[in-house]
């Protein structure tokens, strides 16, 4: 599997040059050209022709960071031929982007326009803990510990497989699942505060770089790669700094515009 980064960080901003980061993007990840794993950014990292190669978009959860590419991708798709793309969540997810985005106010219902047999999305849902396909990929949505229903995602491709927490405090399952996983290759985590923040991680249901050491150890894999995205952009330095005490030997904190091979 080829992982693209689209965007990586709990928020858009724009970062002085001397940081050595730039552009900051909300959560996206384009899977072998054609799957999105969470669709924070999409159009504000893929050029037309990309934006029609995608089929899929896997959504762990409705908060805004996590589903805000969606509409530019919609108004960027709506005179196309080609067919519709398919929104996947949970009952919650795909009912609240009903209720709250695609209703006609804040948002134009591209689920039913340009027509309502051919939309520009069409959904699906899942149950957690059932494995579904999505193109060739192997899906497992996982619950995990947020303040809004959310899944993370064990996704599958042949003989590998990456592990993906979706925002989430201290939790169990998905950490379970992923140690006795024989073809997990690598997982991507979130750590959204410093450790001196770890009350305000505690209330939004979010990880700190300690509270990630702690996960990871769960899985009693030490030589596993690790990615480290929805950094807050503010607080990048100051994680990294903080990552790196823990002297991981595979561990990565992700930029825009990284590509992965699972």
């Amino acid at each position: 599997m080829k992982i693209r980064v689209l965007g990586c960080h709990g928020s858009d901003q724009l970062l002085d040059k001397s940081q050595g980061h730039h552009q900051c993007r909300t959560c996206g990840f384009l899977i072998n050209g054609t799957v999105m794993v969470d669709a924070g950014t999409i159009g504000g990292a893929l050029r037309l022709d990309e934006q029609r190669r995608i089929r899929h978009i896997l959504l762990s959860h409705l908060h805004f960071d996590h589903v805000q590419g969606l509409p530019t991708l919609a108004d960027n798709l709506v005179d196309d031929a080609a067919d519709s793309v398919e929104l996947i969540g949970t009952v919650q997810v795909i009912g609240g982007l009903r209720r709250y985005l695609f209703n006609d106010k804040v948002y134009p219902n591209f689920m039913a326009l340009p027509h309502p047999k051919r939309p520009i999305f069409k959904t699906r849902t899942f149950k957690p803990g059932q494995e579904i396909e999505v193109g060739a990929l192997r899906v497992t949505p996982i619950r995990v510990n947020h303040l809004v229903p959310t899944v993370g995602f064990l996704v599958r491709e042949g003989a590998s497989s990456f592990l993906y927490s979706g925002d989430t405090h201290e939790t169990e399952q998905i950490w379970k699942i992923a140690a006795r996983e024989p073809t997990l290759k690598a997982v991507f985590i979130e750590a959204s505060f410093p450790d001196e923040l770890s009350e305000l991680a505690r209330v939004s249901k979010h990880l700190t770089p300690t509270l990630l050491v702690r996960a990871l150890q769960k899985i009693k894999r030490p030589d596993l790669p690790v990615y480290v995205y929805h950094v807050k952009p503010r607080f990048r330095d100051d994680i990294a700094r903080q990552l790196a005490r823990f002297r991981l030997p595979n561990l990565t904190v992700l930029e825009e515009g990284q590509e992965i091979v699972v």
